[in-house]
C-alpha cells in the first residue's frame, strides 16, 4: 500500500542526506538543505551533489535550499530528517519548531558529554517526537536505487512508523523498532569495529606485499564476532534489547561497515596499517569517519558503565598513537583465555 504523500526536509547535504532525499523524492515533497549557499547553487545548476555523490543525478522534483528557517517550515507538519554529523545534532534539535517530528541519521556518542542521540533529544527537545533511522547502508547504493534495508527506531511508535512511511519503497525496505538505544549503540560501535577490522586486513595486505604471512580471514571473523559481543554488552548496560543487536542496526551494519570497500572507517584502519599518520589519513579521506571521533567516547561510556571493551580500547590506543597496529593486535591475542559468554 502506497504511503500518503508528505513533506520531508532533509537537513544536511552530505552523501547520506542527499541519498535519502533522492530516494524519498519519488513519492514525497522533499527539500534538501545545506548551509553552504555555493554548494546549493552548484547543485541547482549541475543537478548533482558533485562533492559527495557525483554519479547520482538529483531528481527534478527535489527542492534545494540554503535557508534553514524555510527548510524547517517545509517539514514541520511532515518529517524533518537531521543528516548532520553527530557534532551538529544538538544544534539542529534546538532549532526544531514546536510540534515537529524528527529523525536523525548520525551514528555515535556526542563528544564531551558521551550522550546518544535520544539522550540529547531528551535534554534539548523533550516535548518532540524524535527517533533514528539507521542500518547497513552505503549512500551510493541507496541513491542508485539498489536494494537496502533500514530500521526506523523511536520510543514513540507513531514516529517510528512515520519513518517507515517516509522511506519504505520497492528498493528501500524499512522496519520499525521500539529500541532506539540498541539501534544507536549499534550505529556508534560498528564504526569503531570497522577501524579494527580495517587494521587487521591492512596488516595482512602489507605482509603479503612483502611475501610474509600477516593476519588472515580468521582474524577478521574473530574481530567481527567479538566486536558484536562488545556492542551487545554496552547496549544491554544502557538499556537495550538484546535482539536489536542481532538485527540490521547491529550485526547487519557491523558486517557491512567492517568489510565493505565503501566504508570510510574501514579505510582508516587500512591506512593506519600502512603506517600513515591519522591527520594525513583524515585529509586523504576528505569526509567524516565517525569512528575516529566516537572511539574515545565509546570507551569512556563503556568504562563508566563497567563494560569491558578490549577491541575498542585497542583502537583508541592506535588512534591516539600509544600503540602501533601490530602492538594492538598482539595485545588482543595475548589476553588471558576465558569463557566466550
Amino acid at each position: 500500500m502506497t504511503a500518503p504523500r508528505m513533506k520531508i526536509s532533509v537537513l544536511g547535504a552530505g552523501a547520506w542526506g542527499t541519498a535519502l532525499a533522492i530516494a524519498a523524492s519519488a513519492r514525497h515533497d522533499v527539500t534538501l538543505w545545506a548551509r553552504d549557499a555555493g554548494a546549493i547553487a552548484a547543485m541547482r545548476t549541475e543537478r548533482r551533489n558533485v562533492r559527495y555523490l557525483p554519479d547520482s543525478p538529483l531528481p527534478a522534483a527535489l527542492g534545494l535550499t540554503d535557508e534553514l528557517d524555510g527548510a524547517l517550515a517545509h517539514g514541520r507538519d511532515g518529517l524533518i530528517v537531521i543528516a548532520t554529523p553527530m557534532s551538529g545534532l544538538r544544534g539542529m534539535l534546538a532549532r526544531l519548531p514546536a510540534g515537529a517530528k524528527a529523525q536523525w541519521l548520525c551514528k555515535g556518542f556526542e563528544a564531551g558529554t558521551g550522550l546518544l542521540g535520544h539522550e540529547i533529544a531528551r535534554e534539548v527537545a523533550p516535548g518532540l517526537a524524535t527517533g533514528i533511522l539507521s542500518g547497513p547502508s552505503f549512500a551510493q547504493e541507496v541513491a542508485a536505487g539498489q536494494p537496502t534495508a533500514l530500521v526506523s527506531a523511536s520510543g514513540d511508535a507513531s514516529l517510528a512508523q512515520l519513518g517507515v512511511s517516509a522511506f519504505h519503497s520497492e528498493r528501500l525496505r524499512v522496519y520499525s523498532s521500539a529500541d532506539p538505544v540498541g539501534v544507536e549503540v549499534g550505529g556508534a560501535v560498528k564504526n569503531v569495529m570497522a577501524i579494527a577490522v580495517g587494521i587487521a586486513d591492512g596488516l595482512r595486505l602489507v605482509a603479503e606485499a612483502k611475501g610474509l604471512k600477516g593476519p588472515g580471514l580468521n582474524a577478521r571473523a574473530a574481530l567481527i564476532t567479538r566486536g558484536l559481543a562488545e556492542m551487545q554488552r554496552l547496549a544491554l548496560a544502557l538499556g537495550s534489547q538484546q535482539e536489536t543487536l542481532l538485527g540490521l542496526a547491529g550485526l547487519g551494519d557491523l558486517v557491512l561497515t567492517a568489510t565493505g570497500d565503501l566504508s570510510r572507517n574501514r579505510r582508516v584502519g587500512l591506512l593506519l596499517a600502512e603506517g600513515l599518520d591519522l591527520p594525513g589519513i583524515l585529509v586523504k579521506l576528505g569526509h567524516v569517519a565517525e569512528g575516529v571521533y566516537s572511539a574515545p567516547t565509546v570507551l569512556a561510556r563503556a568504562r563508566g558503565a563497567g563494560v569491558d571493551m578490549p577491541i575498542t580500547a585497542g583502537v583508541v590506543e592506535v588512534l591516539e598513537g600509544r600503540m602501533t597496529p601490530h602492538e594492538a593486535l598482539d595485545a588482543l591475542m595475548g589476553r588471558q583465555a576465558k569463557s566466550e559468554w
